[in-house]
């Protein structure tokens, strides 16, 4: 059996393995289409493309989710990689195989400006797909996963760039989704590639402890059984060591070492309902020593991705803190695959959205948070969202808020409603009034102070707010209900850091710059730029240095179209024959290079590294694409080389020394002599007699004895270099001294 076909077969059984009613045929028939469409393209490995599509409907079919997920996993490819459709995808595996397909392929096919902005938009798309439909990114982030699994094909750049977007977005987005398996290997994964050496020292070092791991756990578990079997409890017992990445993090952003770390252990005790789960934590404080602080309840307070489990660290007799996790069943499929888990209980629902509303809210106000956001923004702070710390909270109801670390009361009012934020006047934390900046605690009790006379929010709550969700319905409130004021605020700050930059408003304002100066910071027009920053929505200075970017850009563009037209312009001027048959010839004219190009006026001129040429030498012009001329020794071998190509004839000019222009010109010397003590001295030496200026001055031993000392130097004419030359080799030892390229 072919490899292909094996690889299939494995994923039929697979699937089949928890779903004994799955509809083979349709299987069967996308695997025939993935097949066939990706016919001879191969991956980076040298493999058939089509083993990734199916690699990918394998992790689909381990999370256990439905015979459209695995279809349209082992299609995901097809609209972006082959002429496959929508339409064509619809009408043999259903619209809502199709739409799958599209949530998952990227923009590929559109030209974005920036990467940043090409990234945002594969982003800003597949979060739009997910608050449809959750099972868009969880095939995406089982794409991610065997991208990363094969990633030692890719180039080292590919790779650290991929590591990196995996790390930055989908590891956190796996983690939101409780997918705690796959975020583990996404991570380390990645960081193999982003410090290897980082990683290897953490994987030698469990290597090398495995055997003392591996004992330890035994007998903690054999231990924690054999309590619980006495204590009548049905349960499951099994330790593991914290993964590498976790390891990494604590070891270099916490500057602790291997054994410092408290939860490199960690133990699960599966148990069948909630109080059992209680009653088992009473047992393990009674066998071991509980540490102070490292209790937490995340089954009355699960966290925002729904993860539920008690959590305690203890010590054991040898003395090494272990980590203790407990939880039923059903908590430790969610915890290992997060939002999948759903799909194993609810097999019957077919197509359905699954899961509750609360669960995908997050996504909502991610995109709501996001709307008006530039490309770097964007990922900023949607970075931010998604690795956030979080602390919870309570209204004088009892009702859970979640918000990121160091929120403030600002954050808790915004997170009830816009119009208790809007309305705030005053703030109570555990029955005490507190200022706004106060940072919230896990526990408060936070109750917040309303009027109907109030103002509206303050800007400075910017500054106070740690909630994406927050900040943005502030900038909202500001942006509607004060427009006017915003567009004042917002031009004397756009104004004054125009100054700042040495521009003024003219020199934005002519009405060939102006649109692709707004084109370029994404507005239509200079009010509503100021608008969005007198609310918040951008930033004077960050729009100020991407118009200034922009004018440079303008300037070279302007510069380098004109140059190119007086090249043009000469070029035929020149090589044109005259009635008479000679070239036509003007009278030379001051030039501010010493270089005088027949026919041209304020030519840009540069004389050419690889001969260096200096007054007296004979000298012929080269017109380069874009640089102006290039000016040579006329027995320098690139031009002796490049004047016999037919292609280039053209483009050699007469050129000519004007005296007195300029005050030296740089010119490189080659110096060859016996090595011996004292000779860069004696170099330097002559060179002062010489009176010249030395502008660098380098030395080299070769392994036959000799040394090479290459100097520049700045002279009026060809006779004063000659000078120059004559007074290194009266140097005792020097064999031979050369003009060098620059």
């Amino acid at each position: 059996m072919a490899p292909i076909e094996e690889q299939y077969e494995a994923l039929e059984k697979k699937s089949l393995a928890y779903n004994p009613n799955l509809d083979v045929g349709r299987l069967r028939a996308a695997f025939d289409f993935a097949n066939q469409h990706h016919e001879g393209q191969t991956r980076k490995s040298g493999e058939p493309y089509i083993i990734h599509p199916i690699a990918v409907a394998e992790i689909v079919a381990e999370l256990g989710l439905d015979l459209d997920s695995i279809v349209a996993a082992i299609l995901h490819d097809t609209l972006e990689d082959t002429p496959a459709t929508h339409e064509e995808i619809a009408r043999q595996f259903g619209e809502s195989v199709a739409l799958l397909v599209e949530g998952v392929t990227k923009l590929t096919r559109m030209q974005y400006v920036t990467k940043e902005e090409e990234q945002m938009e594969n982003l800003r798309k597949m979060l739009m797909a997910m608050s449809r439909d959750i099972r868009v990114i969880l095939i995406k982030i089982c794409d991610r996963l065997h991208n990363m699994r094969t990633m030692e094909y890719q180039s080292p750049q590919k790779q650290r760039e991929k590591s990196r977007e995996t790390m930055e977005i989908y590891a956190p987005i796996a983690h939101r989704l409780g997918m705690q398996r796959i975020k583990w290997e996404l991570e380390d994964t990645s960081l193999r590639y982003l410090d290897p050496v980082g990683y290897k020292e953490i994987d030698d070092e469990l290597n090398r402890r495995s055997a003392t791991h591996e004992a330890f756990m035994e007998n903690i578990q054999k231990m924690v059984t054999e309590r619980l079997s006495e204590e009548k409890v049905e349960c499951t017992v099994y330790g593991r060591v914290k993964h590498v990445y976790s390891i990494y993090r604590k070891m270099y952003l916490q500057n602790k070492t291997l054994d410092e770390i408290f939860d490199l252990y960690a133990f699960r005790v599966i148990v069948s309902d909630i109080p059992t789960c209680y009653n088992v934590l009473g047992c393990i404080h009674d066998m071991f020593n509980p540490v102070l602080g490292r209790f937490k309840d995340y089954i009355s307070t699960p966290k925002p991705n729904g993860y539920q489990s008690l959590h305690t660290t203890v010590i054991g007799r040898d003395g090494i803190p272990f980590e203790v996790q407990i939880r039923t069943a059903e908590m430790h499929n969610t915890a290992e695959y997060g939002i999948a888990a759903h799909w194993k209980y609810k097999q019957g629902l077919g197509n359905e959205r699954l899961g509750s509303e609360e669960t995908f809210e997050w996504v909502r106000k991610l995109l709501e948070s996001q709307q008006d956001a530039d490309p770097d923004e964007f990922l900023s702070t949607m970075k931010v969202d998604l690795f956030a710390d979080q602390i919870f909270v309570f209204t004088p109801q009892g009702d859970v808020k979640s918000l990121p670390a160091g929120a403030t009361p600002v954050d808790f009012a915004y997170s009830i409603h816009s119009a208790v934020g809007n309305r705030m006047t005053g703030a109570k934390v555990n029955g005490r009034i507190v200022p706004f900046e106060t940072e919230l605690q896990n526990g408060d009790i936070v109750e917040i102070i309303t009027s109907k006379a109030a103002k509206g929010p303050s800007r400075d709550w910017l500054s106070l707010c740690k909630s994406n969700e927050a900040r943005n319905k502030i900038r909202q409130w500001f942006k509607k209900e004060r427009r006017n004021e915003n567009i004042a605020t917002g031009r004397s700050s756009f104004e004054a850091e125009l100054k700042h930059q040495g521009l003024t408003l003219a020199d934005i304002t002519g009405e060939e710059i102006l649109p692709n100066l707004l084109k370029k910071v994404r507005f239509g027009s200079l009010d509503e730029l100021y608008n969005a920053i007198g609310y918040g929505g951008t930033s004077s200075v960050k729009s100020v240095a991407r118009m200034k970017e922009e004018l440079i850009r303008m300037d070279r563009a302007v510069a380098e179209k004109a140059a190119l037209e007086r090249l043009a312009s000469t070029e035929t001027e020149l090589i044109m024959p005259s009635s008479a048959g000679n070239t036509v010839s003007r009278k030379p004219r001051k030039s501010q290079s010493g270089i005088i190009v027949e026919g041209l006026d304020n030519c840009l001129v540069k004389f050419a590294k690889c001969c260096t040429p200096v007054p007296g030498d004979p000298v012929v012009g080269f017109i380069t694409r874009g640089f102006g001329v290039s000016v040579h020794r006329a027995d320098c071998p690139n031009a002796v080389a490049a004047q016999q190509k037919p292609e280039e004839a053209g483009r050699w000019i007469k050129v000519d020394w004007v005296e007195g222009e300029l005050s030296g010109y740089s010119t490189a010397l080659e110096l060859s002599a016996k090595d011996r003590d004292g000779l860069t001295l004696d170099v330097a030496m002559a060179l002062s007699a010489a009176q010249v200026k030395v502008t660098s001055l380098s030395a080299r031993a070769m392994p036959d004895g000799f040394a090479v000392v290459t100097i520049m130097v700045e002279v009026r004419d060809r006779g004063e270099l000659t000078n120059v030359v004559n007074k290194l080799s009266q140097i005792p030892s020097v064999t031979q001294v050369k003009r060098a390229a620059g």
